[in-house]
């Protein structure tokens, strides 16, 4: 089973005058975290309601040039048991990456592989799907256009693969060619 899953962090920011220039660090600061190990996280800004009115708000709060931001950090977990474990192993791969920063899931949802699949079929305007068809190829012809063929490519001293010298290979995996 695959899940999304929707991470809430809380993410400091400092001499900051704006509540949009706050968005922009927090977002950058949290990109930079999380690039290159989890570029596949997305970063939106979060979504917040006052209390009482219910009314929406800015998803930053400045005191003192100095302010809180609540970002949304989505990412896709794969292969797991149940939506707990999901949202276990999402918040250990963000939250190895954002030290002392509060995380808090929000959602977690089943992914379903089939209705992605279908999403990425897109009818066509007479409301038939589309195919994929590759121009100007033969499944059953194996012959190679001699144009295509670059003599550069070929070594023609190259080493038989079932042949391995003893000198190339590393002591560790001695035992497994053996």
């Amino acid at each position: 089973m695959d899940c999304r899953v929707v991470v809430e962090a809380a993410v400091p920011v400092y001499d900051v005058s704006t509540e949009d220039e706050a968005v922009r660090i927090a977002i950058s600061k949290t990109g930079a975290m999380l690039n290159p190990d989890l570029n596949y996280v997305e970063i939106n800004m979060g979504e917040r309601a006052c209390p009482h009115c219910h009314e929406s708000i800015e998803p930053a709060f400045i005191a003192a040039d100095e302010s809180l931001v609540a970002l949304e950090l989505e990412m896709k977990v794969f292969n797991v048991e149940r939506e707990e474990h999901a949202s276990r192993i999402a918040r250990k791969e963000i939250g190895t990456q954002l030290e002392n920063i509060p995380l808090e899931v929000l959602s977690v949802e089943v992914v379903d592989d089939e209705a992605e699949a279908d999403a990425d079929a897109s009818p066509d305007e007479d409301g038939t799907e589309s195919e994929s068809v590759v121009d100007d190829v033969d499944a059953d012809d194996d012959t190679v256009d001699d144009d295509t063929v670059d003599d550069d490519t070929v070594d023609d001293d190259a080493v038989d693969d079932d042949t391995v010298d003893d000198d190339d290979v590393l002591p560790e995996f001695e035992d497994l060619i053996d």
